[in-house]
C-alpha cells in the first residue's frame, strides 16, 4: 500500500515537472523568436536582414556612354559581385538601355533622367519598369558654352548671324538616342532658331571639340548637364531657358529597373536601395575627377570602395547567401 501511494506521487511529480516545462519552454521560444526578429531587423539597420538572398545571380547593367553613367556604373557593378553576384555591363545608346530594361533582357539602368529629359521613354515603358532609388536629386542640363562668349540665353542664338556664321550655325552633340538631344531638338523649334541645326556624334567627340574650341577662344555651343567634369575643368556656363526646355532645375538621376527586379534578385534590388541613399553630387564628383585624370572607371571605383570600408560594409552587410 505504501508503496502504491509512493508511485502514485511519484507520477504526480512526473506530470508536474512535465507541465512545467512545457510552460518554460514556450517562454523561452516565444524569447528566442523575438531575439530573432530583433537580429534581423537590425543587421543592416533597414529593412532586410540576413534572410535577403540573391535569387537569380547572373544580372546585366546596361549604360551610355556619358560621364556620370561611366562612373557609377562600375561601382554599383563592383558592390553587387561583393554580394556574390555575377554582373555584366553593356554599353548602348539611351533607347537601347531604357527597352532592354522594360523588356527584361537587362535588369536595371543607372542613367535614367526624369522627368525631363527621357520624358519619352517613361511614357513608352513605364508599366513595366519603376524607379528604385535617386542617385543625383538634381541634374540641370542646357545649351552650353565657354564663359567668355557674349551669350546668355537661347534667345540670344536667333537671327544671330555672327556667331551662326562663326560656327557654321551648327551645335555640337552627343550621341542621337540622348534625352538632352532630344531636348536640345524642341529648343530649337521652341525658340525659333530656324537656321541652327543640331549635329549628332559622341560625349568624347563633343569633349574634344569643346577642348578645342576653349584652347583657341573659339565659339561653341554644346548641350551639357550636370554633374560633369568638364564644369570643373573649363569655365563654361548654361544658356538661359525661360521656357524650360530642359526642365527647369534640372532631372532626377535614377536608377530604374524592370517591375519584377525587387521579385527576381532581391538582394540585387536591397544593394541598390543602401547605394543610392549615400549617393550624391559630391559623391559621383569625386568618381568623375578621378576618371578625367586619368584612371580607368573601374579602377576609380575600386580605389573609392578601398577608400571607403565602412560604405561597402553599409551597402552588402547580412546580403547574399
Amino acid at each position: 500500500m505504501f508503496k502504491k501511494f509512493r508511485l502514485l506521487g511519484l507520477a504526480a511529480a512526473l506530470v508536474l515537472v512535465i507541465a512545467l516545462a512545457a510552460c518554460g519552454g514556450g517562454g523561452s521560444e516565444e524569447g528566442s523568436d523575438s531575439g530573432s526578429d530583433g537580429d534581423s531587423g537590425s543587421s543592416d539597420g533597414g529593412d532586410s536582414g540576413s534572410s535577403v538572398e540573391l535569387g537569380e545571380s547572373e544580372l546585366t547593367i546596361p549604360y551610355v556612354a556619358w560621364a556620370g553613367a561611366i562612373a557609377r556604373t562600375p561601382l554599383v557593378k563592383q558592390v553587387l559581385e561583393e554580394v556574390g553576384y555575377t554582373v555584366e555591363t553593356s554599353q548602348v545608346e539611351a533607347g537601347a538601355m531604357w527597352s532592354s530594361v522594360a523588356n527584361d533582357d537587362a535588369s536595371f539602368m543607372t542613367a535614367s533622367w526624369l522627368p525631363a529629359t527621357h520624358q519619352s521613354y517613361w511614357e513608352q515603358y513605364q508599366d513595366d519598369v519603376e524607379a528604385i532609388g535617386e542617385f543625383v536629386a538634381q541634374a540641370p542640363l542646357g545649351m552650353t558654352v565657354p564663359s567668355y562668349m557674349d551669350v546668355n540665353a537661347i534667345e540670344d542664338l536667333k537671327g544671330n548671324e555672327e556667331l551662326g556664321e562663326a560656327v557654321d550655325w551648327t551645335i555640337t552633340g552627343i550621341d542621337p538616342g540622348a534625352g538632352v538631344m532630344q531636348s536640345t531638338e524642341e529648343a530649337i523649334e521652341t525658340y525659333g532658331l530656324e537656321n541652327w541645326e543640331l549635329s549628332s556624334s559622341s560625349e568624347g567627340a563633343m569633349l574634344s571639340a569643346l577642348q578645342t574650341a576653349i584652347e583657341n577662344e573659339e565659339p561653341i555651343i554644346v548641350p551639357g548637364w550636370k554633374p560633369h567634369w568638364k564644369f570643373a575643368e573649363m569655365d563654361l556656363k548654361m544658356l538661359e531657358d525661360p521656357e524650360e526646355v530642359y526642365g527647369g532645375d534640372g532631372d532626377r538621376i535614377e536608377a530604374v529597373a524592370h517591375t519584377s527586379f525587387k521579385e527576381d534578385s532581391p538582394a540585387a534590388y536591397e544593394v541598390v536601395q543602401r547605394i543610392t541613399e549615400d549617393y550624391d553630387t559630391e559623391l559621383e564628383n569625386e568618381l568623375l575627377v578621378a576618371i578625367n585624370d586619368g584612371a580607368e572607371p573601374a579602377d576609380a571605383a575600386s580605389q573609392f570602395l578601398e577608400d571607403n570600408p565602412d560604405l561597402l560594409e553599409k551597402w552588402t552587410e547580412g546580403l547574399g547567401e
